[in-house]
């Protein structure tokens, strides 16, 4: 396995890396969804597994897998209803298939018995999340650490800095949210709508200090992926991440909590929350920026990665020699 301790020079460069040659896998969801999956680097490298965001594709882990896959073998698959995964019935949409994907994905992956750092951005840590909580007994199994970057586990509505109002209309404007983001996850991207949907993803999703060219991959990414897919995730969010959070109890490896400060979709008051509910919380990380920290500042995203991965397999390996003292 190559070590976790070679490693190249960490470049913030802005410019969306393009992807590195990959082995495609074939992996189907428990339903039968195609799950598009991809592996990049070493096939005997210590894995690490990538979950992307709503609207995206694995695409948008450009840098990481680019920067990663140089000592790591590096897995990441599409959501379904995303990039090259099938699209779903209907009825196909929820939390619980979010979980049971991921989980599908590193049975297919992963060797019997072999662990992975598992990281997800945005709804992908939402993905982790909720895997960790309906299957608490896989987590110690597959995975000897997580990133949570830029998620949240509830209180979407309430959060999402669209329309600031006075606190007296608070509820008014997280029903104007609810509306406003029911109507742009589903709106074709055709004729004049083009643009009001590109502006609107870019403030959402975007700092405005990061390159054009993360603007320009976020909004080419939302617009490739299927309208009707679009709409059905958006309102299983919108109507999951409400009050009630998910419950991070069974998440009980090592975790990496990256928020940002000027994230307007889940700002900082999310990852601020996770970091102090989650029960092996490693390290909280403040970023600059907005929703897509993984592009706009990706050096120190894969910096933050790579320490999480020499400190999950010296806590794994510590473990084992634990176990095998005991025996």
């Amino acid at each position: 396995m190559s070590s976790p301790k070679s490693r190249r020079r960490v470049r913030d460069d802005k410019t969306p890396a393009a992807l590195p040659p990959g082995r495609t896998i074939a992996v189907r969801a428990a339903d039968g969804t195609k799950l598009h999956t991809q592996v990049f680097g070493p096939s005997d490298g210590y894995p690490i597994v990538l979950a992307h965001g709503i609207t995206c594709a694995i695409r948008v882990w450009g840098h990481q897998i680019a920067d990663l896959s140089s000592d790591f073998r590096v897995i990441a698959y599409d959501h379904r209803g995303h990039g090259d995964s099938g699209v779903p019935k209907s009825g196909g949409y929820s939390l619980t298939h979010l979980a049971s994907d991921l989980d599908s994905v590193l049975e297919a992956t992963l060797a019997p018995g072999e662990r992975a750092v598992i990281a997800g951005h945005s709804m992908g840590g939402i993905a982790i999340s909720a895997w960790s909580d309906r299957y608490r007994h896989r987590v110690s199994e597959r995975a000897d650490a997580v990133a949570l970057i830029n998620t949240t586990t509830g209180e979407l509505l309430e959060l999402v800095k669209l329309f600031p109002v006075p606190p007296p209309l608070q509820q008014t404007r997280v029903q104007a949210a609810r509306r406003a983001l029911l109507a742009f996850g589903s709106v074709p991207i055709v004729g004049p709508a083009n643009l009001a949907v590109r502006q609107f993803v870019h403030m959402l999703a975007v700092g405005g200090e990061a390159d054009p060219t993360v603007s320009a991959l976020i909004c080419d990414l939302f617009a490739k992926t299927p309208a009707a897919s679009r709409g059905h995730w958006v309102r299983v969010l919108v109507d999951a991440l409400g009050p009630s959070h998910i419950s991070l109890a069974g998440l009980t490896v090592p975790t990496l909590v990256i928020g940002s400060t000027r994230d307007r979709l889940l700002p900082i008051a999310a990852s601020r929350r996770i970091a102090s509910a989650a029960p092996s919380l490693t390290k909280f990380v403040e970023m600059s920026g907005g929703h897509c920290s993984i592009l706009e500042h990706p050096g120190a995203v894969n910096k933050e990665l790579r320490g999480l991965v020499e400190l999950a397999t010296g806590f794994a390996d510590g473990l084992a020699d634990e176990r095998e003292v005991g025996s």
